[in-house]
Formats: structure tokens, C-alpha cells, sequence
């Protein structure tokens, strides 16, 4: 749910993965993003950067830079992503290391 529905500037989504080299495809969003690892192992691209990180671990995506990430595994990847917005906006990229 949006965050302008209780008036706040940042909309939570919560993401959950048990597919081994799965995730959210190359986008990009106009505000920060925060990534919280509540479980598994993931592969995030930030930009050009290759971030690897577990359990507990924070990302940040910033404003107007591509990112995706996929679970590595083993077992299930769930994730709080933070949008700093007060609503979900993304534009779905290709993906140079794709296409």
C-alpha cells in the first residue's frame, strides 16, 4: 500500500523469493530505495556496482540509478523494500546484461 494512505513520504513492500536466480528485473525509481534483508542470500546490481548480501544486511539504491537483484540462495529470499515516496513509481529498464 502506498505510503500517502497514512501520510507518510516512504510506501513498504515486501518481497519473498524461493527461486534460485530469480528476482526484480533491471528498473530504476526517481526517489531512494532501502533494501533489508530479512532472509537469504541475494546478488544486487546498483548502477555498475555488484553488491553480495545476507540476513541482516542493508542495501541503498539511490535515486535514478538501475538496480535488480536475484536470489542466490539456498532456500527463500525476503526482503523490506523502503521507497522513499509516498508512492510506488518504477520504469521497467532493458537490461545490458540481458538483452
Amino acid at each position: 500500500m502506498d505510503g500517502e494512505v497514512f501520510g507518510t513520504g516512504a510506501t513498504v513492500l515486501f518481497y519473498a523469493n524461493e527461486e534460485v536466480g530469480k528476482g526484480p528485473k533491471w528498473h530504476v525509481h526517481t526517489y531512494d530505495e532501502i533494501f533489508i534483508l530479512q532472509a537469504g542470500h541475494a546478488l544486487f546490481t546498483v548502477g555498475d556496482r555488484k553488491i553480495e548480501a545476507k540476513e541482516g544486511d542493508v542495501v541503498f539504491g539511490p535515486a535514478n540509478v538501475p538496480h535488480k537483484f536475484v536470489n542466490l540462495g539456498p532456500g527463500v529470499l525476503k526482503t523490506i523494500d523502503i521507497h522513499v515516496s509516498p508512492r510506488w513509481e518504477q520504469t521497467n529498464l532493458t537490461d545490458p546484461e540481458v538483452d
